[in-house]
C-alpha cells in the first residue's frame, strides 16, 4: 500500500525552453522528468504485473500541461484501427488518462489516444459517467518506434478548469493491450475501483503558478447552406447564416458562454427506430451547445424522473425550431458545482417563440457525495389578449451519496430525490376545475446501488404522480408506484483458462397504479447464463415472465392493429452473442421469441462491422420483427448502413443511410469535417431523405422512391483565446 500512495512530481519547463509537440519526446525535460512505472494489471488478474512496460511523464510550463507516455510493445502486434475524434477505441490499444484539477474525487476531465493520435476527450460527472461531447482544445502527436510507440500531450490550461492556488491534482492512467484483453492503471486497479471513478486517482504534486490567462475565448462561424424541397413555392432556397460564441473564465472554477444565432448543421441526424409500445421513445441530445457540461444537471438519473431534458428546447416533434441565443454558466465555486442554461428560441410557422431557464446547485458532502437542487422554467409567447398557458416551473431536491469504503473497500451508492411541477394546464383549466395536489404533480424516490466486482445488487423505489409532467423534462409514463430489487453474481472461474467471467442475475419489477393500487405490471427477469471469454467475445442467455394489465386500448403497427384491454401474461427467451471489436471483422446480434399481448413477436438484431486498415470502416445494422395477433400480423424492418474514411485524426468523412418500412423514409447523411488545428474547424454536410410514393399521395410505387428533400451545409468556425 505503501507504493500505492506515492505521488506523481511534475516539474516546470526550464525558462527560455520551447516544446515541440512531436511524437518523439526528445527535448532535455523528458530526460530528467521523473517516470511512473508502477501500472498494475485489472483484467485479466487483479494486482498482476503487466506483460508489458509503460512509463509516464508529466512537465508543464506557463501554458499548459504536457504528458509524455513510452508505451512498450512489439510494433507489429500493436492494434490501431481508428483515427476519428472521440470515436469509440473498443478495438485498439489505448492509452487513457483522467485530470481531477479540484482534487475533490467526484469531477475531472478524460482523455485517450491510440498509435494513430487520436483524440478523445469528455468530462466525468454525473453517475461517474463520461460525457464524451465536450471537445477540449488539446493535442496529442505519436511516434512508432521498433520497441513500441510514444505519445506526447499539450493541454492548455485555458482549456481546464482549476484552482490556481492548488499545489496537487488527481490524476490516473489506463492502458489496454487489446490483444490480449488486458487492462492495467497507475492507480485504482481492483476490479471494483476503476479509472472513471477520480476518487481512486493518485496525486500529481509540483504545481505552481499556474493561470489560465485571461480566461476569454471568441468563437464566430459562418454557414451556407442549399435547400430543395420539390413542390415548395420557394425551392430552392439559399440560406445563409452567422453567428458566435463567447466564453469567459469568471473564475478559474466557474465559465459563462453566450451564443447568439446559434447553430447545429453538423449535428448528425437521429437514430432511426421502429416504436412497439405505447410510450414515447427518448433520443440522445446531439447538440455540442447542450451536451457541453451537461454532466451537473444529470438528476437522479437512475430513476428517471429528468426534470431538464435539453431536446425540448429547439426542437419540436424532431424538427429543428430557430434558436435566437443562449447562455450558459458551468463550473465550481468552492464546494459547490454550478450551472445555468437560459435559451430563447424564435416564432416559426404556428409555433410561437419561448423562453427557457434551468438552474442548478450541487453542494459537495462528506467527500464524494452531494446535496443539489434545481430549478427549470418555460415560458410561452402569445398574441395579446390570446388564451395560453401560464408560465411553467419544475422544482427538484436530489441526494446522491457514494462511498468507496463500504465493508473496508466496496462500492456503495444512494440516490434519493423529489421532483415537482407547476400545474402543467395553468391558464386552461376552468373555474370550477379541481387543481391537483403536490402528490399528483410530483415525483419521488430512491436507489439503494451496491455496484462491486462479483456480487451486485440494487433496490429501487419510486412514485411518479399523474399530473408530473416537467416542461422542460422527459417523462416516458406517470401515476405509478414502482419497487425493483436486483441481486447479480459474477463469478471469475479458476482453473479454466478460455472463461474471464460468468454473470448470473435476477431482477423483480412490481409497478402498481398510484391512485388506484392496480397491479400494471410485474416481471421476473432471470439472466441464466453469461460468459465473457478471455478472448473478448461474449455469449448470455435470459428468459423473462412479464405480467401486464392494459386498461385502455392502443394500437400497434402501420395497419394501427388494436391491443385491447385486459390481462396478459408472457414469457421471453432471448440469446445475444458480441464477438472482441479488435478483430477486423465483427459481429453484434441477438434473438428473442416472446408474447406479444395476445400474439406471439419475434425479433432479431444484427450488426456486422468491417475495418479493413487503419482508418477505414464499413458497418450494417439490422433489426427485423414479426408480430402475430388474433387481429392481424405484420413485420417492421430497420436497416442503418454506416461508413466511414478517417484520413487523419484531423481530417475524417462518414456517413449512413436508414431506412425502416414503417415511414418508408430512406435517409442520407454525409459529414466531412476538417480541424484545421484545435478548435477551428470546417465543416460539409449533405442530407437526402426519399419516401416510397404512395406515402407522399402517388398510386404508382412502381416508380420507387420520390425525394422528400435534400439539401446542404458549408460552415467554417474559428476560435481566439486569450
Amino acid at each position: 500500500m505503501a507504493a500505492q500512495q506515492t505521488a506523481l512530481e511534475t516539474m516546470r519547463v526550464p525558462p527560455g525552453v520551447s516544446m515541440d509537440v512531436d511524437g518523439r519526446l526528445s527535448e532535455e525535460v523528458w530526460r530528467t522528468a521523473i517516470p511512473i512505472t508502477d501500472f498494475t494489471q485489472q483484467q485479466p488478474t487483479e494486482g498482476g504485473d503487466p506483460t508489458l512496460r509503460t512509463e509516464v511523464r508529466v512537465v508543464y510550463d506557463d501554458e499548459a500541461l504536457f504528458i509524455g507516455a513510452r508505451l512498450f510493445d512489439d510494433p507489429d502486434s500493436i492494434l490501431a484501427f481508428q483515427k476519428r475524434r472521440d470515436v469509440s477505441l473498443r478495438t485498439d490499444d489505448r492509452f487513457m488518462w483522467i485530470l481531477d484539477t479540484f482534487d475533490d474525487g467526484r469531477t475531472g476531465y478524460f482523455f485517450e489516444t491510440n498509435a494513430n493520435g487520436l483524440l478523445g476527450d469528455g468530462l466525468i460527472g454525473g453517475a461517474r459517467g463520461i460525457n464524451k461531447s465536450w471537445d477540449g482544445i488539446w493535442e496529442v502527436r505519436v511516434e512508432r518506434l521498433a520497441d513500441g510507440w510514444t505519445a506526447e500531450i499539450r493541454i492548455p490550461f485555458g482549456t481546464l478548469n482549476f484552482d490556481p492556488a492548488a499545489s496537487s491534482w488527481g490524476i490516473n492512467f489506463q492502458r489496454t493491450i487489446r490483444r490480449r484483453n488486458e487492462e492495467i492503471l497507475w492507480r485504482g486497479w481492483r476490479q471494483n475501483q476503476g479509472l472513471f471513478n477520480p476518487a481512486w486517482a493518485g496525486d500529481m504534486t509540483g504545481l505552481d503558478g499556474l493561470s489560465q490567462g485571461v480566461g476569454l475565448e471568441l468563437k464566430p462561424y459562418a454557414t451556407q447552406s442549399w435547400r430543395n424541397q420539390p413542390g415548395d413555392a420557394d425551392d430552392p432556397q439559399y440560406p445563409r447564416d452567422v453567428g458566435f460564441d463567447v466564453g469567459y473564465s469568471i473564475t478559474s472554477g466557474l465559465r459563462a458562454a453566450v451564443s447568439v444565432n446559434t447553430d447545429f448543421a453538423e449535428v448528425e441526424v437521429d437514430q432511426r427506430r421502429v416504436n412497439l409500445t405505447r410510450f414515447p421513445l427518448r433520443f440522445p441530445e446531439q447538440r455540442d451547445f447542450f451536451l457541453e457540461g451537461s454532466g451537473v444537471f444529470s438528476f437522479a438519473p437512475r430513476s428517471g424522473p429528468t426534470p431538464y431534458f435539453s431536446r425540448r428546447i429547439g426542437l419540436q416533434a424532431g424538427q429543428p425550431v430557430p434558436i435566437d441565443y443562449g447562455t450558459r454558466l458551468g463550473g465550481q465555486a468552492g464546494r459547490f458545482e454550478l450551472g445555468f442554461v437560459h435559451v430563447g428560441t424564435g416564432d416559426v410557422d404556428q409555433i410561437p417563440g419561448e423562453v427557457f431557464s434551468v438552474a442548478r446547485v450541487k453542494g459537495l458532502l462528506l467527500g464524494q457525495s452531494t446535496l443539489g437542487a434545481i430549478v427549470t422554467r418555460r415560458s410561452t409567447s402569445f398574441e395579446p389578449g390570446a388564451i395560453g398557458l401560464d408560465d411553467r416551473y419544475t422544482f427538484g431536491v436530489d441526494l446522491d451519496y457514494n462511498t468507496t469504503t463500504f465493508l473496508g473497500n466496496r462500492n456503495l451508492e444512494l440516490e434519493a430525490f423529489v421532483a415537482w411541477n407547476t400545474d402543467p394546464a395553468a391558464g386552461l383549466r376552468a373555474p370550477d376545475e379541481t387543481t391537483p395536489g403536490f402528490g399528483d404533480l410530483s415525483s419521488r424516490g430512491f436507489r439503494l446501488n451496491y455496484p462491486n466486482d462479483i456480487w451486485e445488487s440494487h433496490l429501487s423505489y419510486r412514485e411518479f404522480g399523474h399530473e408530473y409532467d416537467p416542461a422542460v423534462g422527459f417523462v416516458t409514463r406517470n401515476d405509478f408506484r414502482r419497487v425493483e430489487p436486483r441481486l447479480a453474481w459474477n463469478p471469475r472461474p479458476a482453473g479454466i483458462p478460455w472463461l474471464r467471467q460468468v454473470d448470473f442475475s435476477v431482477l423483480f419489477r412490481n409497478l402498481t397504479d398510484l391512485r388506484t393500487g392496480v397491479l400494471e405490471e410485474r416481471v421476473w427477469q432471470f439472466g441464466l447464463f453469461g460468459m465473457e471469454f478471455e478472448s473478448g467475445d461474449n455469449l448470455s442467455f435470459e428468459v423473462v415472465r412479464n405480467y401486464e394489465f392494459l386498461d385502455r386500448e392502443f394500437t400497434v403497427g402501420a395497419e394501427d392493429i388494436p391491443i385491447l384491454q385486459g390481462e396478459y401474461t408472457n414469457w421471453e427467451y432471448g440469446v445475444d452473442l458480441r464477438t472482441a471489436s479488435r478483430r477486423r471483422v465483427s459481429f453484434n446480434g441477438g434473438v428473442t421469441r416472446s408474447g406479444f399481448w395476445d400474439g406471439d413477436r419475434t425479433r432479431w438484431s444484427s450488426e456486422v462491422s468491417l475495418r479493413p486498415g487503419a482508418g477505414y470502416e464499413v458497418s450494417l445494422e439490422y433489426e427485423h420483427n414479426s408480430i402475430v395477433l388474433p387481429r392481424g400480423d405484420f413485420t417492421t424492418n430497420v436497416v442503418r448502413a454506416d461508413g466511414s474514411w478517417d484520413i487523419t485524426p484531423w481530417a475524417s468523412v462518414v456517413s449512413n443511410v436508414q431506412y425502416d418500412d414503417v415511414s418508408e423514409v430512406l435517409g442520407l447523411f454525409g459529414l466531412a469535417r476538417w480541424i484545421v488545428k484545435p478548435g477551428n474547424e470546417i465543416f460539409v454536410v449533405y442530407t437526402h431523405n426519399w419516401q416510397r410514393p404512395e406515402m407522399v399521395g402517388s398510386l404508382d410505387r412502381d416508380r420507387g422512391f420520390e425525394t422528400l428533400s435534400r439539401g446542404a451545409s458549408f460552415k467554417i468556425n474559428y476560435t481566439w483565446r486569450w
